[in-house]
């Protein structure tokens, strides 16, 4: 499925997220309600701070971090945002906003390009010069699979919309920039190493947006690549897009922006909170994002509260020369995942739902192996992917594997890259009718010193459910 969408495939794809995400609204309440578990500590910068602001869209900067901005402009910090895409893939936004839909690759163009605009708007309003943003320009709504991928001797991707495979805008960080995992981790590296930031404000792992996501995990990779030329700044993950979240869903800055209910309690969680002027201010600076707020802009104001909100997901940490086992969320052997249907999707879509989380994680001398829950048996045309991918600091990431294991009702298939694995490269996978059990042998995955993993559920184009991506820390990793 993944390694060959049909255009109206993707399109399709790109509408029901595009009204998911437009809506706030994807999963029960019961997955993202606001719960009393979390503990939340007080963010303070500090005069030797640098900031660096990493947004997969224009928008995201001022729904995520406007507050932060302007604390640290009114401070005098060094400041940099920068932007991963140009947003130019929502097309629906395009369509109120101009109020016809905008078709041609070079009119979606010069949306990416009035969105660029929108944003040295907003940022100028939060007293961000525009000498301080940069935009990178890669394939919106697709950087994800840039990731899966687009890496090494593999074609560079094509965007839907644009339909180009390098970076189109001239005033972009480097235009004409081949659409690969590499040239994102590249640019990331220079702007990392150039700018030195204290502290790093990106999107959360457990984000549903699929940008969101992928700049997440190329930030993780640049960091790692850096320690070793002693750059250490504190990761400060931020949530945009969750399921029924925020709640209430509603525009009022008097409220506390609080973390959902299925994180609250294994994330550790920062509050930034804001004073009534820099609440107002990040008010009127969404606002100057027009094409999205005349399309969202409930969701995008139910964003703007009295405080901002930061949190990352633990590290799990394993070894392989001794067995381990950790529980990443309570449940016995099939327990299903207590999920009901988006009311987004069609009758048929909502039929076969197939809700998937994590259980368990375990190790040994041979693999690594997940559980998860899934809420009914897969079944035709309803298929899971597991995607793990290593990191090792003396192998260039591009080399590294990029594990893509395609879970059918009957059949698994595996792939590196894109690239399908001879012998499936020995991953085993068991079905239970609430679970799944996949072991991953450590040589397939390089012997890693990382390995980031995440888990989805499908229907033919439709992404049913995400498991979060979580980072695995593999201590006294065997040696070559």
């Amino acid at each position: 499925m993944d390694s060959a969408s049909s255009t109206n495939g993707l399109l399709r794809q790109a509408v029901v997220i595009g009204l998911i995400l437009a809506a706030g609204v994807w999963l029960p309440a019961w997955a993202a309600a606001t719960g009393p578990g979390a503990i939340l500590t007080e963010l303070r910068l500090n005069a030797r701070d640098r900031i660096l602001v990493l947004a997969p869209h224009p928008d995201d900067e001022t729904l995520a971090c406007g507050g932060v901005l302007q604390r640290a402009q009114a401070m005098g910090l060094p400041v940099r945002i920068v932007f991963l895409t140009y947003g130019d893939n929502n097309e629906w936004s395009f369509a109120v906003y101009r109020k016809h839909f905008v078709l041609e690759p070079s009119a979606i163009r010069r949306m990416g390009q009035l969105r660029h605009d929108e944003a040295l708007a907003a940022t100028g309003r939060l007293d961000v010069p525009a000498s301080q943003l940069v935009f990178l320009g890669y394939p919106d709504f697709r950087t994800l699979k840039l990731w899966t991928d687009h890496w090494g001797n593999r074609p560079p991707l094509e965007s839907m919309l644009t339909r180009t495979t390098k970076v189109p805008y001239a005033n972009a960080y480097r235009p004409g920039a081949p659409y690969t995992g590499e040239s994102v981790l590249a640019d990331l590296t220079a702007i990392l190493r150039e700018f030195h930031p204290t502290r790093v404000f990106v999107p959360h792992p457990a984000d549903f947006n699929p940008d969101h996501r992928a700049l997440y995990l190329f930030t993780r990779v640049a960091l790692w690549d850096l320690a070793v030329e002693g750059l250490h700044p504190t990761l400060y993950p931020y949530l945009t897009h969750f399921p029924q979240w925020p709640a209430p869903p509603v525009d009022d800055p008097l409220l506390p922006l609080e973390p959902p209910a299925a994180l609250a309690e294994s994330d550790a969680w920062f509050t930034f909170p804001l004073t009534d002027q820099e609440v107002a201010l990040k008010s009127q600076a969404i606002r100057l994002h027009k094409t999205q707020f005349a399309y969202s802009g409930r969701y995008l104001g139910s964003l703007v509260r009295a405080n901002e909100l930061f949190g990352d997901a633990p590290t799990v940490v394993l070894s392989p020369r001794t067995p381990q086992f950790k529980e990443l969320r309570p449940g016995g052997p099939g327990d299903s995942v207590s999920r009901d249907e988006p009311g987004e999707l069609t009758m048929e879509e909502r039929s076969r739902f197939v809700g998937i989380e994590w259980r368990r994680l375990r190790s040994d001398a041979q693999a690594l192996s997940v559980t998860l829950a899934i809420s009914r048996p897969l079944g035709e045309a309803v298929g899971a992917s597991i995607y793990a991918c290593g990191y090792r600091p003396d192998v260039p990431f591009v080399r590294m594997p990029k594990v893509h294991i395609l879970v059918g009702r009957l059949d698994t298939r595996v792939f590196d890259t894109g690239r399908a694995l001879p012998h499936d490269g020995n991953v085993t996978v068991a079905r239970r009718s609430h679970e799944l059990d996949i072991a991953i042998p450590w040589d397939t995955l390089n012997a890693p010193q990382h390995v980031m993993i995440s888990a989805r559920t499908y229907l033919g184009n439709i992404p049913l459910d995400w498991a979060d991506w979580r980072i695995i820390r593999i201590d006294q990793a065997r040696k070559e």
